[in-house]
Order: structure tokens, then sequence, then C-alpha cells
């Protein structure tokens, strides 16, 4: 196994300055604004419990960015495709998971847990969460 894996990275499909923040808070209530991968860190007003206990389990940092301020090389491996997670190496920058798998989780912090070291897997790395 490899382990040249330095971080994992998710990209919100919002937008993080605060107007953008308010645009999607409010567009998500009545339906016109949605983020899979919104929905699986945080609840109503903040990040979940779950993804906080989460995020410490994890041998390398995980941490999240918005479409606006994410760096180019970690948009560059999105192809666009929005929410989604990626795997920074030290080969370069490599996508996990995109917005269909991130749907498929409902929400569900643990499924994305299970879901996320299952890619990491396959992609020849350590389990994140300490198997």
């Amino acid at each position: 196994m490899s382990d040249d894996l330095r971080s994992i990275v998710g990209v919100y499909d919002a937008d993080g300055t605060l107007a953008g923040e308010v645009r999607y808070w409010f567009g998500a209530r009545i339906g016109r604004a949605h983020c899979d991968l919104c929905d699986i860190s945080h609840g109503t007003f903040r990040a979940k419990p779950a993804w906080a206990s989460m995020v410490a389990r994890a041998r390398v940092p995980i941490e999240t960015w918005h479409r606006d301020d994410a760096p180019v090389e970690v948009l560059a491996a999105t192809g666009g495709r929005l929410a989604a997670v990626v795997a920074v190496t030290d080969r370069g920058v490599v996508p996990l998971l995109g917005p269909a798998e991130l749907a498929a989780l409902d929400g569900d912090v643990d499924a994305f847990a299970l879901t996320l070291d299952r890619s990491v897997i396959a992609r020849g790395h350590a389990p994140l969460f300490g198997r």
C-alpha cells in the first residue's frame, strides 16, 4: 500500500463568502440550492458533531473548501463536478468521490466515512480510520 496520502479535501457546491453562505442557506430551505457534502457535514446551522468526530479519527487531515476558495489544483481534480472529495498525495491531487457518490449517502456521516475509506483503499492507500 502507498503511504503518500497527505490529506483529504472536500469541496462544497456553495460559495464561502458571507453572502454566499446566506444565499445557500436560504436557497437550500426553498429548494433552489443543494450540496450533498453540506448535507453530510452540516446540520441546519453548524457542523454535525459526528462530522467533527470523524475528522478527528482520520489518520490524515480532512479539510473542506467552497467552490470559490478551493485551491486551483483541487478544483481541477474535480473536473468541475461538485460537490466532490479528492485526495492530496505526493503525486498530485486525485478524485475520490463525486456528486453521485455523495448524493447516494443521503447526509449520513458514517456512510460517508465508510465510502471514503473504501475509495482510499481502492486507490492503494492505507485505511483512513485505523483498520
